[in-house]
């Protein structure tokens, strides 16, 4: 069976989940999808020089997978843990891996071990 890691595909080109912050997070009968703050490194076409409190670029993104067949293992938003930022705002730590194979994908954080059976996986920043 073929896999992929998420550093390999090119729509991650210059981004790093691993330093990515979870906001939040909302999954319907096809569909989970993820709010970020993602790490945005020089090799990503969205780089943007960082704010002065920043170690690199940080904007809001969207991780989602659409038309899944099924989903397991994703905890809700109430029983994940998280953590509060100096500023007062929550979030649930990084995606820790994010795992493409034939039969669908696998990642892990926080919010779970999940196995996504199908689907297709989109990114996008909010620049």
């Amino acid at each position: 069976m073929k896999v992929m890691d998420w550093r390999n595909l090119e729509d991650f080109k210059g981004i790093d989940l691993n330093d990515s912050f979870i906001l939040s997070w909302e999954q319907s009968t096809e569909k989970l999808t993820f709010e970020l703050i993602v790490s945005i490194w020089p090799e990503s076409v969205f780089y943007t020089k960082p704010h002065p409190n920043e170690h690199t670029c940080y904007r809001k993104g969207t991780l989602s997978f659409t038309g899944i067949e099924s989903l397991v293992g994703l905890a809700s938003m109430d029983s994940a843990r998280y953590s509060t930022d100096p500023d007062g705002s929550t979030d649930y730590g990084n995606i820790d891996s994010l795992i493409k194979s034939e039969s669908g994908f696998n990642l892990c954080g926080e919010f779970g071990e999940v196995t996504i059976s199908g689907g297709l996986l989109h990114f996008e920043n909010h620049i």
